[in-house]
């Protein structure tokens, strides 16, 4: 076995088929072929499965790019550390950003850390799907939310106020609720996964779940912002996605002493990462930037 099959088989699991590994290691399409071959002849087990459109990874297969993906960068690590320039930062780092979130404030200072660190390369994802972090070889993952158990390591990177807030047309139409328990009468644009279950509320200092009810759940921010705008009723979001509307007017808030919690923060990232110095920096980096 050799570390270049490993680095192509994880290049091949990437880009998703031959073709486009091959492409981006320039390298021909049949060597990459050749080289996968030899890595299951010589590991005695099926890695991938070939067909006519599309190439998938077997369970086998999956377990071998997780430790593939610890070798490789347990040696880029090594590399940098006995390196003449150990001091610049280098190598591809792969990082999932939420989609708002990421692009709204993450993405300016992701470019303000490239710009220190010109030898780095970012492979950056902005999704609000729930992503594999060590499956996809994922460096680090910044996390909005309730994080769920997991052998990740996780650090905390501030909180995001949220808001209940609507039209004012709407509440010409539907009236302003006073009390908490009013939103069961209202329409109420739910956000997510957590969104569908109700609100969460802080009420004289004490959690309170109000099942509410609504013409639209979504797990996009913009969407929901939107569908407020057009009057659709209230929605409950993170203060940096309707700011805006809120500065303008174009939305107001309604039940200022009963907001919901904040959500926290977080960046996560596997354990075999942690000796990572492009990882120690960036996360100070961030926690520094996003600092209340």
């Amino acid at each position: 076995m050799q570390i270049d099959d490993l680095r192509i088989y994880i290049a091949v699991i990437h880009a998703g088929n031959f073709t486009a590994a091959a492409e981006q290691l320039m390298l021909s399409k049949q060597y990459v072929s050749r080289r996968m071959a030899a890595l299951e002849a010589s590991l005695g087990v099926r890695l991938l499965i070939r067909n006519t459109r599309k190439l998938s990874v077997t369970d086998a297969g999956q377990l071998f790019a997780q430790h593939a993906q610890r070798i490789l960068d347990e040696i880029q690590e090594a590399e940098l550390a006995v390196s003449e320039q150990h001091q610049a930062l280098r190598g591809t780092f792969r990082i999932n950003l939420p989609m708002s979130f990421g692009m709204s404030h993450l993405s300016p200072l992701i470019a303000e850390f490239l710009s220190h660190h010109p030898a780095l390369q970012f492979q950056i994802e902005l999704a609000d799907r729930y992503v594999d972090v060590i499956g996809e070889g994922v460096d680090m993952a910044i996390r909005i939310g309730t994080l769920a158990d997991s052998t990740l390591i996780a650090r905390p990177l501030g909180e995001l106020k949220r808001v209940i807030c609507c039209s004012p047309g709407y509440l010409q139409r539907a009236g302003t609720p006073q009390q908490p328990e009013e939103l069961l009468q209202h329409a109420c644009l739910r956000y997510g996964r957590e969104g569908q279950n109700g609100w969460e509320l802080q009420v004289n200092g004490k959690a309170k779940w109000l099942s509410v009810q609504g013409p639209m759940v979504s797990n996009n921010g913009e969407v929901l912002r939107d569908a407020a705008l057009a009057g659709l009723g209230l929605v409950l979001l993170p203060a940096f996605i309707v700011e805006t509307a809120l500065q303008r007017g174009e939305l107001v808030t309604v039940l200022d002493g009963c907001q919901p919690p904040p959500l926290s923060l977080n960046a996560v990232y596997p354990q075999h990462r942690q000796r990572s110095e492009v990882n120690r920096q960036l996360l100070a980096f961030l926690q520094t930037r996003l600092a209340p």
